[in-house]
């Protein structure tokens, strides 16, 4: 008996010493947190380099607000090349070599998938800025993950349920081929039959298209009222100009976006892109917080752009992360998301809201209209309110994700 006690002592001793250091110390303060994101390509105007700059104001604001603290912060980045496969690997690097606690950003839910897996294997944090895959709070949440900003249901909710009653009650789908796009157009369907509408078809279109005009063409023959656009970044500002070339609002169609950001509309100008309904969670226009905050981000951006809601959702979930860090006083990525949910959350960008059990964020969401030229009265002035949705209609209901962590 002595033997197998010695025995069991000694692979006790050897577990621990194989353990990371920081698990087995005391928390140093110390927390290190990667942006990954789409950094080339089409998605980069809505997140890259100004996921990186909203994250930094947010560690700004976090040590103004709290002089005493202990947390030493450190920020890298990289470009996931919106392939899983890179973004998995990039993630399993940052976690388990390079000392990364938490990722942020992660606009591509394939991606956002992939890292979501990656962060709960590894007891890590992922706080998804920019994807809009439901599943990330529905069959595939998990402890170690908080999805901000967006999802498809909120698009489909606020957009889909607003053409459908102006009477826009017949889509065809242009799709992206992807975890976000049928998602996406999976939940906007939805919407549509549920307030009494239907969808005529839909075609699957590989993301970073150049030419849209087959898929367009299908849309126009189906004789839908509307063509709903499961897209994003480039792919929506390349799909809308190449619409109006073919004519297909002047025929008659009506163009939904489902997710369009202000860079979109910035690229496509207001000749094109006027009229334009869509939802979002930021404008930078919206009050006297959104307008200072859009300031100084501008300025960190060197004036090449205003801020998307992808960049809003970062900087506000960067900034709820370094509370519940120091709170939770753990690098323990379980434990920091359950003190994330605990704790509630109030910024600038979205004013005060929660974490919900299945790790959605929850804020208002609106519905936009893009002016006409005449009405822009100053850069950037391209969108009118036409209503705020609430954050107790904005999201899918807590109890119909299918999510393993919502208590019944």
């Amino acid at each position: 008996m002595k033997r197998i006690v010695a025995t069991l002592a000694t692979c006790l001793v050897a577990i621990c010493a194989a353990l990371p250091t920081w698990a087995q110390a005391p928390f140093d303060g110390k927390v290190k947190v990667g942006v990954l994101n789409d950094q080339s390509s089409l998605y980069a105007d809505s997140t890259g380099q100004g996921s990186v700059i909203a994250a930094t104001l947010a560690i700004e604001d976090y040590m103004k607000a709290n002089p005493n603290s202990k947390l030493k912060i450190e920020l890298i980045f990289a470009d996931h090349q919106n392939k899983p496969d890179i973004g998995s690997a990039l993630a399993r690097q940052w976690f388990e070599r390079d000392g990364v606690d938490m990722i942020l950003d992660v606009p591509n839910s394939a991606v956002a998938l992939a890292v979501s897996d990656v962060a709960k294997a590894l007891n890590k944090v992922h706080v998804n800025g920019s994807a809009g895959s439901t599943r990330l709070t529905g069959d595939a949440c998990t402890p170690n993950t908080v999805h901000y900003t967006f999802d498809n249901f909120a698009l489909a909710n606020g957009t889909g349920s607003a053409v459908v009653a102006t009477g826009g009650d017949s889509w065809y789908f242009i799709t992206a081929d992807y975890a976000f796009g049928h998602d996406l157009e999976s939940q906007t369907g939805g919407v549509v039959k549920a307030n009494g509408g239907k969808v005529l078809g839909a075609v699957r279109v590989p993301i970073n298209t150049a030419d849209f005009s087959s898929f367009l063409l299908q849309a126009q023959s189906s004789k839908s009222k509307v063509v709903g656009l499961a897209n994003a970044g480039g792919d929506t500002i390349t799909s809308i100009k190449q619409a109006a070339e073919f004519g297909i609002v002047q025929g008659g169609q009506r163009l939904a976006g489902m997710l369009v950001m202000i860079t979109d509309v910035h690229s496509l100008g207001l000749q094109t892109a006027q009229g334009l309904l869509y939802t979002d969670a930021f404008y930078w226009n919206r009050n006297d917080d959104t307008r200072a905050w859009t300031k100084r981000f501008v300025e960190k951006m060197k004036g090449k752009q205003y801020p998307t809601m992808n960049h809003a959702g970062n900087y506000s979930g960067m900034l709820h992360y370094l509370k519940a860090v120091e709170a939770a006083q753990s690098r323990d990525g379980a434990k920091v998301v359950a003190k994330m949910k605990e704790l509630p959350t109030e910024d600038v960008v979205f004013g005060p809201g929660k974490v919900r059990q299945d790790g959605r964020h929850l804020h208002p969401m609106y519905l936009w209209q893009v002016k006409k030229p005449g009405e822009s009265k100053e850069p950037w002035d391209y969108v009118k309110l036409v209503k705020e949705i609430p954050a107790d209609q904005a999201w899918r209901p807590l109890g119909d994700g299918g999510c393993a962590l919502v208590k019944k």
